[in-house]
């Protein structure tokens, strides 16, 4: 499963921000996001969960139901 955490870097370590038990050894990936573009990027990615809700082929029944 995966898991998307907050942390901090501190030097050259990363600090997570929460508790959790990850085994020795587990593989991780790191997204760095610089804060002058921290607020496009969440925008990119809402807008993205966004339009997998409103614009779907399944609610085009709904807007002819609308029309009727």
């Amino acid at each position: 499963m995966l898991n998307t955490l907050w942390a901090i870097v501190h030097g050259e370590k990363i600090e997570l921000l929460e508790k959790i038990d990850i085994p020795e050894g587990t593989k991780v990936l790191v997204t760095i996001l610089p804060k002058e573009h921290e607020p496009q990027f969440w925008l990119k990615t809402s807008q993205i969960s966004l339009d997998k809700v409103w614009n779907n082929t399944e609610d085009e029944v709904y807007a002819k139901l609308l029309k009727e």
